[in-house]
């Protein structure tokens, strides 16, 4: 081989071996640093999993650890076994963890391929350096899940510790202008040598303070009076305006949708609508608007439906409260799961872990299934949790109609009390007259209720025919028409029968629906991939039983009327196909008013928990009498049952028959009752929309799921808060008790609670949170920065009403805020990561508000607030399962962002790139990047080169004639300043040389001023 082919060949291996000793070497000088979020993620998403399917072959604690690798530690799979590295960071591809869990080259674990998305989560953290938090090396005898001592987590973390207050520092050569913040801040950078930066400009500091606030750049005339105001509360004034607008429930209404990941669709794989979930947002914002007290903003999420005085909107009067609950289920959901108690699992999973990221800054999702890796919290904190969703239900609430008729049930009920007790005594009366009655038919045969067949094994779990209230069985009604206790034997009811009224003696015990009810409407949003989420008909007309574990295949339904039956199993609804068709039936039509059974055969749930809900048809009566398990569905006897109760009705008939004219009082009664309230079926309010919400269901308790596997239940965990913060279980075991979580963690005394929601206004208004990491207070989070500033400010807006718009004033007025983004290099080397705030870093603008940018400065900006979201545009690379059937307009209607469809499986590529987070989890604090695609898509988009041309078109038609006044409303419009000379002669050049009075040549300019840094930057 000649001497150059030499070379050539050690080129050629060393250009392929390269990447891997670059690679090696980067991990061998690795410091195990790694993002907060990559670490939260490996304890939710990996470990669990590693736990539960392979330490028992391949970790410390092995008998014998197969083909000598061990996956307890990232060491462990860095070194690999006989095979080699099982893991190659941030490169899936190469990962022979990867590799094997994809059944590619070996087939782990060998019971059976995981889950599609259980690998994608292996996929992503391999991709993102394999994250794994500083550690021990597990040893032989030790569990790689260390020993658990909860009071000694609490006592050495900061932020279990109790707000400490604290008198704000003097800072040497102080002036009276300093805040209390002011004090905290320069106290840290005096002891650091480092000057504050000086003042920003006005003009910058409106320009600021609008996309801080509203989100919406300044108009030129805002901008220009505001610079002209010399008086001392410019500012406090101009603040103030902004706090107040609409358009401030908008701008911060957004940075709270991010942490409930709201969205309008469940994803998965087809994508189907989440109902009513812009009534969730506008809820939102109207809230903000309003500055509702934080605490009853919290409590509203936590329990709005159970708040004994509801808040009410001040214009329309309907329930706000209880519309804050549907945050719980704005989740993802997965349709048909094939195992459907892990489905549970994962929801409840989902939605404590968005509830105590969001309200708490703690990752409680981390104790699934083990304690806590480092917080002080246990696996029973987790699971007790869970037991206040177990003991809640989803429901599709008529929110608007809710309090309206919730007075008018009131009255309802106190009518009818008044006249069945009017009407039994005379009736008695009446019995006493005649000598011939007999025995009363509800206590006798006449209407007999049949007992159950004989030799099917067959159990009674509900039974609402029995008289007496011990043996009686609760049902939850949804909204009214079953009202609030059974109808039993022998009491006077109104039935509803082909337009005929009339007043009528319930021969046997049921859970009936008033027919006073049936006119009441629901209006039904647009659907874009339709659903199948409750029972089809009847929001706020059903009811549901208490939930029970199915312990036969077989459940019958004992009823007497048409309409819907659902088994909810296990809170499952999300039932589209046939996978799980057998848990919905239509009750079918019959011809007479017999008494007929429903059978169910749930014989694939057995040992879950099951509940049913039952909604009547069109202006119909259901009545349900006993739910029954089985081995075998039972017989019915329906001609006999029906029989027996044509003989039960002629017997009132008869009696008043041979009364004569005794009977006149009782047959008045009759009458004035049906007037009494048909007088006030005027004061129902008919027609109401839906909003989805939660509502109390039967107390439950939490069960530990050993590892976190749904199929392996443990120990039950009594209902109550964190033990770290307050201990005391829940009042009663027979509610769902959300109502006193919901006090439990709005109390003063819990120390994350106000330090949270104050650390996240200051993160949106000085980009960087006091804590750094806004969602995890915990220890794999960052300290705070500066602790008694943190404390001093959750103090005070504890004592100061909790008003998030006072907050926000308290902040934006402070020299902190208002420092321009001047550094030095002095600066820049002593704090290089600007910890101490030394100045203001410039902020990107987020992708909504960029896209609000341009529909404001075209002027073509739709200022329509709230209402059904527009859809999202469909680009012609949107494409998959559940892609909605029409395209939205390109132009989003020229609404604000807020508006515009979330699709949790058709993200706008424009908000992608500008690193909108796709909605799974709670999202604090998003990612900023600066990417190619965002240059690309304000270069070539057509909805921004559209918006220049629009641009480019009022700026003719404003200024005509005068070249230098359109220079300068382009700048002003753009930046809140005048243009620079050098800027103004070169924009003049180029109109001179491509017409003056060219759109095309203007369109260019404003596309120009859009694609700059100062465009979507705030200094």
């Amino acid at each position: 081989m000649t001497p150059y082919q030499n070379r050539v060949v050690c080129l050629i291996l060393l250009t392929a071996l390269w990447p891997a000793v670059v690679r090696n070497e980067a991990l061998a000088n690795e410091t195990e640093s790694f993002d907060a979020d990559d670490l939260v993620f490996f304890e939710t998403k990996i470990r669990p999993v590693l736990a539960e399917h392979c330490y028992q072959c391949h970790s410390a604690t092995s008998k014998s650890v197969k083909a000598g690798l061990r996956v307890d530690s990232r060491k462990s799979l860095l070194d690999g076994g006989d095979s080699g590295p099982a893991i190659v960071p941030g490169d899936p591809d190469d990962s022979m963890l990867l590799a094997a869990i994809r059944y590619e080259e070996y087939e782990m674990p060998p019971k059976g391929k995981l889950p599609d998305s259980v690998i994608a989560d292996f996929a992503r953290w391999l991709d993102r350096s394999a994250a794994w938090p500083a550690e021990d090396e597990p040893t032989a005898n030790e569990d790689p899940v260390k020993a658990f001592d909860l009071e000694q987590r609490k006592a050495s973390h900061w932020a279990w510790q109790p707000l400490s207050a604290s008198e704000p520092p003097t800072v040497e050569n102080q002036d009276s202008s300093l805040s209390d913040i002011d004090r905290y801040i320069f106290a840290e950078l005096n002891s650091a040598g480092l000057p504050p930066a000086p003042p920003v400009g006005r003009s910058s500091l409106a320009r600021r303070l609008s996309f801080d606030l509203v989100g919406l750049p300044p108009s030129p005339q805002d901008v220009a009076e505001f610079v002209n105001d010399a008086s001392e509360d410019a500012t406090e004034r101009y603040v103030d305006r902004l706090l107040q607008s609409p358009q401030f429930g908008e701008r911060w209404g957004r940075h709270w949708l991010d942490l409930v990941r709201y969205a309008e669709s469940r994803g998965h794989e087809f994508d189907p609508d989440t109902p009513h979930a812009f009534q969730y947002r506008d809820y939102v914002i109207r809230a903000l608007n309003a500055d509702v007290p934080y605490d009853q903003f919290v409590k509203e999420h936590i329990a709005g439906d159970l708040l004994p005085d509801p808040r009410l909107n001040t214009d329309a009067g309907f329930n706000e409260s209880v519309l804050g609950t549907g945050f719980w289920f704005l989740g993802e959901w997965v349709h048909s799961p094939v195992d459907i108690r892990k489905d549970e699992a994962d929801r409840f999973d989902n939605m404590i872990d968005c509830m105590s990221k969001t309200f708490l800054g703690l990752t409680v999702s981390c104790a699934r299934c083990h304690d806590h890796k480092f917080d002080a919290i246990s696996t029973e904190d987790y699971y007790s949790l869970t037991g206040f969703l177990q003991s809640s239900h989803y429901c599709e609430v008529p929110f608007e109609s809710l309090e309206r008729n919730r007075q008018v049930a009131k009255s309802l009920e106190s009518i009818d009390l008044e006249y069945q007790a009017a009407l039994d005594a005379e009736l008695r009366r009446l019995i006493e007259l005649d000598s011939t009655t007999g025995s009363l038919p509800w206590q006798s045969d006449l209407a007999r209720i049949p007992e159950l067949p004989e030799g099917q094994n067959a159990r009674v779990v509900f039974d609402y025919t029995a008289s007496d209230d011990a043996s009686v069985s609760p049902f939850y009604s949804d909204g009214f028409a079953y009202g609030t206790r059974v109808t039993r034997p022998g009491q006077w009811v109104i039935n509803s029968n082909e337009g005929r009224t009339s007043a009528e003696i319930a021969w046997f015990g049921s859970a009936r629906n008033d027919p006073f009810w049936n006119a009441i409407e629901t209006v039904e949003d647009r659907s874009v991939n339709g659903r199948r989420t409750s029972i089809p008909p009847g929001a706020g007309r059903g009811m549901r039983t208490p939930t029970f574990e199915l312990q036969d295949r077989f459940v019958s339904l004992q009823i007497r009327g048409q309409g819907h039956v659902f088994a909810c199993v296990d809170s499952h609804r999300l039932v589209v196909g046939p996978l799980h068709g057998e848990t919905q039936k239509k009750v079918p039509e019959k011809t007479d008013d017999s008494i007929h059974w429903v059978h169910l055969n749930l014989g694939r749930y057995l040992g879950h928990r099951v509940h049913f809900e039952l909604a009547p048809a069109d202006k119909s009566c259901l009545e349900l009498l006993r739910v029954v398990q089985s081995s075998e569905p039972l017989l019915a006897r329906d001609a006999k049952v029906a029989k027996d109760f044509q003989a039960a009705e002629r017997w009132l008939a008869e009696l008043l028959e041979r009364v004569g004219e005794d009977a006149r009082p009782l047959k008045e009664l009759q009458l004035e009752w049906i007037e009494r309230r048909q007088s006030l079926v005027e004061q129902i309010q008919v027609r109401s929309r839906l909003a989805m919400a939660m509502m109390d269901g039967v107390g439950e308790e939490g069960r530990v799921f050993i590892r976190g596997n749904a199929s392996a239940p443990g120990q039950v965990v009594p209902k109550h808060f964190l033990t770290a913060i307050d201990p005391t279980p829940v009042a009663s075991a027979a509610t769902s008790g959300r109502l006193e979580l919901a006090n439990q963690i709005t109390d003063p005394s819990n120390p994350l609670y106000a330090r949270v929601i104050v650390n996240r206004v200051w993160h949106h208004l000085l980009g960087r949170g006091i804590v750094p990491t806004v969602d995890d207070f915990g220890v794999l989070g960052q300290r705070p920065s500066h602790p008694a500033l943190l404390d001093h400010l959750a103090i005070w807006f504890l004592g100061d009403g909790q008003s998030i718009k006072r907050l926000i004033r308290r902040v934006v007025l402070s020299r902190t805020y208002q420092m321009s983004s001047e550094t030095s290099p002095l600066a820049r080397e002593l704090d290089p990561s600007n910890v101490l705030h030394h100045h203001r870093e410039p902020k990107r603008l987020e992708g909504e508000i960029v896209r609000d940018a341009l529909l404001s400065v075209s002027g073509e900006l739709n200022s329509t607030m709230y209402g059904e979201s527009v859809p999202v545009f469909l680009t012609n690379f949107m494409d998959g399962r559940g892609r909605p059937g029409a395209s939205g307009p390109p132009d989003g209607d020229r609404r604000r962002s807020i508006y515009i469809e979330v699709r949790r499986n058709f993200v706008s590529p424009f908000m992608l790139a500008f690193d909108t987070p796709v909605p799974f989890s709670t999202m604090g604090r998003r990612t900023v990047s600066n990417v190619p695609a965002q240059a690309l898509i304000l270069m070539n988009d057509p909805f921004v080169i559209e918006r220049a041309k629009a641009w480019a078109e009022h700026l003719i038609q404003a200024s005509p004639n005068d070249m230098n006044d359109r220079i300068e409303r382009l700048y002003q419009t753009a930046y809140s300043r005048s243009p620079t000379v050098n800027e103004a002669n070169v924009i003049t050049e180029y109109a001179q040389s491509n017409g003056l009075h060219s759109v095309q040549a203007w369109g260019d300019i404003t596309h120009s001023i859009i694609n700059s840094k100062e465009f979507i930057y705030i200094p």
